[in-house]
């Protein structure tokens, strides 16, 4: 022995990094503006479920909410993407943005006229997603642009804090206001939260693509995809989770039916996932040494799947409310390794259409989750509806392990597209 001193080991991180914020300060006003807009946003659509059930008092009604979206978001997210590759994104971002406050306030005018027509909603809805389909291109494309690469996984799990912060706040205050002051109050707070977001974009640079040439195809977006089986893997896993286990839709039931709830029992139950994707991004310290993203997001969807079964099988409101918390953490850490696998893989001026559908798959899932888990819950009920959506997702995540099995092999240190 020679008592020679060994190397002091590395701390190893528990709490999420923090060091995108501290280094580019167009980052930090775009995380924090995205946080206080996407809280007003989470609001807003609490209250327009609530307003669908209210008018109609109909788990279906509810779940053409996502439907409306969904048409929209799938078309103008492919387009929007292309878009995002051939004009200045902030412009875009900006634009886009301006259109949802315009529509947050077309509802709170319409609350404040006492004029409650279930046309309007899903009109407003529609719109929202078209704009919302091209922000989120262009806004996503910016950040590798902001941040060096090896800041990347770092900002994923900070933009999963801003997305759940905002979604476990946005429900909770959005059923007090509507249940205290009703539909009107909730809209008009969604049109000052907004300010954050346009002031971060207001102060951003140009954001030009590299390499631009003129119009960018959808269709060449869409075959680069189709030579990147890993990246394809990503979609089809959150594909599972999002339409077969998604109970969104169900809760204004669900609240009454098996908790004899109301209002303000909804907003829990839609802030619950947040709350522990929250968790699952403030504690994300350790996910910055994990290789094996592809088993990673495995395990986290499975997770997902088996939460949401347990959840439609609890009758105790407390007991829900934890296996809610735990498909949403396991729904955080997925986030993170998909992003972060399909940003290192793809070059800039490919990135808005691949962002495009990833936009597609994230926020077009879930609503089409929402009508298929309102149409099961009508034709049957919510127990068989939530479920029976995990268990779904869970059978359908297994045969695409089995069909795409290099997937689970992926390694960060050697990324494979």
């Amino acid at each position: 022995m020679t008592g020679t001193a060994s190397p002091p080991r590395p701390r190893r991180r528990i709490f999420a990094d923090l060091t995108p914020l501290r280094t580019s300060a167009h980052y930090r006003r775009l995380w924090v503006g995205g946080t206080i807009s996407w809280m007003g946003q989470a609001m807003t659509a609490l209250a327009i479920s609530l307003q669908v059930y209210e008018i109609t008092g109909s788990s279906f009604s509810v779940g053409l909410v996502g439907l409306f979206s969904l048409v929209p978001l799938v078309a103008f997210g492919l387009y929007g993407g292309a878009i995002a590759d051939t004009v200045d994104r902030r412009k875009l971002g900006l634009h886009s943005q301006i259109g949802l406050t315009v529509l947050s306030a077309g509802l709170a005018a319409a609350a404040l006229l006492d004029y409650h027509r279930v046309w309007l909603l899903y009109t407003v809805v529609a719109l929202q997603a078209v704009c919302g389909a091209l922000n989120g291109p262009a806004r996503s494309a910016m950040i590798p642009k902001l941040l060096p690469p090896e800041q990347l996984p770092a900002a994923n799990a900070l933009g999963s804090v801003t997305m759940t912060s905002g979604t476990m706040l946005g429900p909770v205050l959005g059923g007090l206001i509507v249940g205290w002051w009703g539909y009107q109050a909730a809209y008009l707070i969604d049109v000052v939260t907004f300010v954050a977001a346009l002031y971060a974009m207001w102060r951003l640079p140009a954001m030009l693509p590299e390499g631009r040439k003129g119009r960018a195809s959808v269709m060449d977006g869409l075959r680069f995809l189709g030579t990147t089986p890993n990246i394809r893997m990503t979609f089809f896993s959150d594909m599972a989770a999002m339409i077969f286990a998604q109970p969104k839709a169900l809760f204004p039931a669900i609240a009454v039916l098996w908790y004899g709830g109301d209002a303000k029992t909804v907003g829990l139950l839609v802030a619950a996932p947040a709350v522990g994707a929250l968790l699952g991004g403030l504690f994300s310290g350790w996910q910055g040494r994990v290789q094996r993203h592809g088993l990673a997001i495995l395990l986290s969807v499975a997770m997902w799947g088996l939460a949401i079964a347990v959840f439609g099988l609890t009758r105790n409101l407390w007991l829900g409310l934890f296996f809610l918390a735990l498909a949403g953490c396991a729904d955080t850490i997925s986030m993170v390794f998909r992003s972060t696998m399909m940003q290192t893989a793809t070059p800039d001026g490919m990135r808005g259409r691949l962002q495009g559908v990833f936009i597609v798959v994230v926020a077009g899932g879930p609503r089409l989750g929402d009508f298929l888990a309102g149409t099961v819950a009508d034709l049957t009920s919510p127990a068989v509806a939530v479920t029976g959506g995990g268990l779904a997702c869970v059978l359908v995540l297994g045969l695409l392990a089995a069909r795409w099995r290099a997937f689970a092999r992926y390694d960060a240190r050697s990324p494979q597209p």
